[in-house]
């Protein structure tokens, strides 16, 4: 890591973060499951911060519906799978980061090898059940993770917060996770990312329910403070 390159990528962030914390980010490895809204921002902005491993988890592919939102939805990238697209940006952004794709769809059998040989779990997938398998293969083999709650019919960032699971409120996908955790004995033990705005009425047209209203700066928002806490934790600073 002494490349002159790599030092002046990083000059900025090592005044902050000083040499230690820096050194430490670069030796990191973190996973990002779910490249979406806020996953996108996740893995932007940690790969921007200098982790030296990612693990990029999303089976997805871009549509025109998530260029509103989705920092690598593109009309140039229309089609392609968001992982790959991922990848491609975040080498042009840090060639020094190691950077794994997985182009696979999280469930209870195999949750746990997504965690292998990492120091931080982001966590922004939206699919609870897969949500559930994996923030329980987390918290059972003790991996830190950060989570994200509910960031769609949110018009308000300044209402975001962090918390435990077991702190939580107004936000429903909350109220299903801690549900669904608690089957497995689950309660607390868990920080997140959630609105404590009141999601506003879910969209009907001619009768019909529409998907979830999103914008841009909820779900980047979002984004950016899981990866403060990552980044920060990773580093050596308290929170």
């Amino acid at each position: 890591m002494q490349d002159n390159r790599y030092q002046a990528i990083f000059q900025r962030s090592s005044l902050l973060l000083g040499a230690e914390g820096q050194a430490r980010l670069a030796k990191a490895h973190v996973t990002i499951c779910g490249l979406g809204g806020v996953g996108s921002y996740v893995a932007e902005m940690v790969v921007r911060a200098g982790v030296g491993h990612i693990r990029l988890v999303d089976f997805d592919r871009v549509t025109t519906s998530n260029i509103n939102r989705q920092l690598f939805a593109l009309h140039s990238t229309l089609g392609q799978l968001k992982a790959d697209v991922a990848a491609a940006r975040l080498a042009d952004i840090n060639p020094f980061c190691r950077c794994e794709v997985c182009r696979q769809r999280i469930d209870a059998k195999n949750a746990v090898e997504f965690l292998v040989h990492t120091d931080y779990l982001a966590d922004a997938i939206d699919d609870i059940p897969a949500k559930t398998a994996l923030l329980r293969a987390a918290v059972v083999n003790k991996v830190p993770v950060i989570s994200a709650m509910g960031a769609g019919r949110r018009i308000d960032p300044s209402l975001l917060a962090i918390a435990d699971i077991s702190a939580t409120s107004v936000c429903p996908l909350a109220r299903i996770i801690r549900r669904e955790l608690r089957r497995y004995g689950i309660e607390h033990g868990l920080r997140v990312v959630y609105s404590k705005e009141k999601p506003l009425p879910q969209a009907v047209i001619s009768g019909e329910v529409q998907p979830l209203g999103s914008v841009s700066f909820v779900p980047s928002a979002m984004g950016a403070l899981m990866a403060s806490v990552i980044i920060r934790e990773l580093a050596g600073f308290e929170i």
